[in-house]
């Protein structure tokens, strides 16, 4: 498929039909809007009170929006989510691949405010998301009223060696030979608890009919992050195979110039257990609701 990030059109259906399950898993009133951008189109999931202050959550990259929205489900009750598909990575956004080694993710996410409507807004960045937040914030700080970095990229990576041998090869292995008990040997390593059935349906699809977004976004400087005025929360993952808060929080001090707190999640990979996503959902409240501008 030229110009797809599928391999296939049954592939993208299928991730597509894996989408909407996870939507109608979430339980909850879920809108739908499309913004354009200069990239193209944006898919973005709507949740929560209209008149409640804005929050803006990333995704998670290779990976469906409504997987990372579900962990934030509490904060809906206080505030209006809009949640993008991130473009160009599956889901119903435009397949535009956007560089995430300059400022297109920001000018994305510029776009994607201008047409929501919204001056600046609250911003929590997931993993890949996390990329994307600090390229706005990069580009674009003064969009930004208050920032939440969980597991995020761009700040620092693990060591090469554990993700090319507990994430790469098992990966490219179960492509190869593709077998049920092999797929949840290959992502454990990502995972606190074991995933549940669905979402090895959605790895499943991603690995064998996704032409994957093989770079993260490009890792911060103190320098680019000097305008970043914006109150920011870091939620690191003790045992993160690619964002370890060993390496996380000492250079998100150097490099972020208001970061309020740091926290590291005990025990957990770089995909929470339900217990350190209810310890996670009491931070983020906490933040977003203390006093200071949004």
């Amino acid at each position: 498929m030229a110009g797809s990030i599928y391999k296939n059109a049954d592939g993208r259906a299928a991730i597509r039909r894996c989408y909407d399950e996870f939507v109608a898993e979430l339980g909850v009133p879920i809108g739908e809007r499309t913004v354009r951008t200069r990239f193209g189109d944006t898919h973005v999931l709507v949740a929560g009170p209209e008149l409640a202050p804005p929050l803006v959550i990333f995704h998670g990259g290779n990976v469906v929006n409504p997987v990372s929205l579900r962990w934030f489900l509490p904060l809906i009750h206080e505030f209006r989510v809009y949640a993008p598909d991130t473009i160009g990575h599956p889901g119903k956004s435009a397949e535009t691949r956007v560089s995430p080694r300059d400022c297109s993710y920001g000018q994305w996410v510029v776009d994607l405010l201008d047409g929501l409507g919204l001056e600046k807004a609250p911003m929590i960045g997931p993993s890949y998301g996390g990329g994307i937040l600090l390229r706005t914030a990069a580009f674009a700080p003064e969009r930004i009223a208050k920032a939440v970095l969980l597991v995020p990229a761009s700040v620092a990576h693990g060591p090469l060696w554990p993700m090319l041998t507990g994430i790469v090869i098992p990966m490219l292995r179960y492509r190869l030979f593709p077998r049920r008990a092999r797929l949840a040997g290959a992502v454990m390593p990502m995972f606190t608890e074991a995933p549940d059935g669905r979402l090895l349906d959605l790895i499943h699809h991603v690995y064998l009919d996704v032409v994957l977004e093989p770079g993260m976004p490009k890792t911060a400087t103190r320098a680019e992050l000097a305008g970043f005025a914006a109150p920011t929360l870091l939620l690191a993952a003790e045992k993160d195979i690619f964002f370890p808060a060993s390496r996380v929080v000492p250079r998100a001090k150097e490099i972020i110039p208001n970061l309020v707190r740091c926290e590291v999640i005990r025990g957990s990979c770089h995909y929470p257990s339900q217990e350190s996503i209810r310890l996670i959902n009491g931070l983020i409240r906490t933040f977003l609701t203390d006093a200071g501008p949004r």
